[in-house]
């Protein structure tokens, strides 16, 4: 049964691996053997891949802005590189959040929301893709949100940016399924995460989301690792095309 599970050796990327949900889903690839590539924007990749190597992980950093599509290219190539020619695992968990109500959200906030959590995901995933179908394997997890189900409130980028993680992530699956490449994305349901800040430090709105909880509590990091060793794994080799609420009954309630 064990073998279901087993990664090791896997090469893997993860976008947003430095932080919250990201990094949380990239110490279960490599706490499962794989060998993982670390994305972040700010210098401090650097800094969280050499702790995992000195915990004795192979482990591999690359700094890139997501905004930025040459530079999200030449990324790809670098990571590549980095796992020697290889990518079975592709986890796009980086992800950025802007607050306004929307009469007064500002469209180049909105056009930077969806570039870094939709389009951005869209060219890893297309790149990923090309060396996997050469390779008839893969795993992609993308990383959709309680807003590819509903509209919440004051964020009308990120609802329209995580809708489309949804349809995309179902719309690559009817492409590659049957070329050996699962996609899935994994909706975390409201995560004690710096994202939330805002909404952890209103405690009204805190206390009603817990209400609906049928778990009583609010997610944390830890709570996305089982189901992302679950669909980078052979568990999930006829599991594609799905989204799969991680979010503690939320959305049953």
């Amino acid at each position: 049964m064990s073998d279901l599970f087993d990664i090791k050796g896997r090469k893997a990327i993860v976008t947003g691996g430095t932080r919250g949900l990201g990094r949380a889903m990239a110490e279960a690839l490599l706490g499962a053997g794989a060998e993982v590539v670390i994305w972040g924007k700010s210098e401090k990749v650097s800094d969280v891949s050499r702790e995992y190597v000195g915990k004795g992980y192979k482990c591999f950093g690359v700094s890139c802005d997501l905004e930025d599509g040459e530079k999200l290219n030449r990324g790809f190539d670098e990571a590549v590189k980095f796992l020697g020619g290889r990518l079975d695992i592709l986890v796009n968990a980086a992800g950025i959040q802007t607050r306004y109500p929307c009469e007064d959200f500002p469209p180049f906030d909105f056009a930077r929301v969806v570039r870094v959590n939709l389009l951005s995901v869209f060219e890893l995933c297309r790149l990923a893709g090309r060396v996997m179908l050469g390779q008839g394997y893969g795993k992609i997890i993308n990383v959709a949100s309680m807003l590819s189900f509903f509209g919440g409130h004051n964020v009308p980028a990120y609802a329209a940016s995580k809708g489309g993680i949804k349809q995309l992530t179902k719309a690559l699956s009817n492409e590659w399924a049957g070329k050996g490449i699962c996609v899935n994305a994994v909706a975390p349901g409201y995560m004690e995460t710096d994202m939330n800040a805002a909404l952890i430090e209103d405690k009204s709105r805190y206390n009603e989301i817990l209400s609906r909880i049928p778990a009583g509590r609010w997610g944390t990091p830890g709570d996305m690792k089982g189901v992302t060793l679950f669909l980078a794994s052979s568990a999930s080799d006829y599991v594609s095309g799905a989204i799969i609420p991680v979010d503690g009954g939320y959305l049953g309630k």
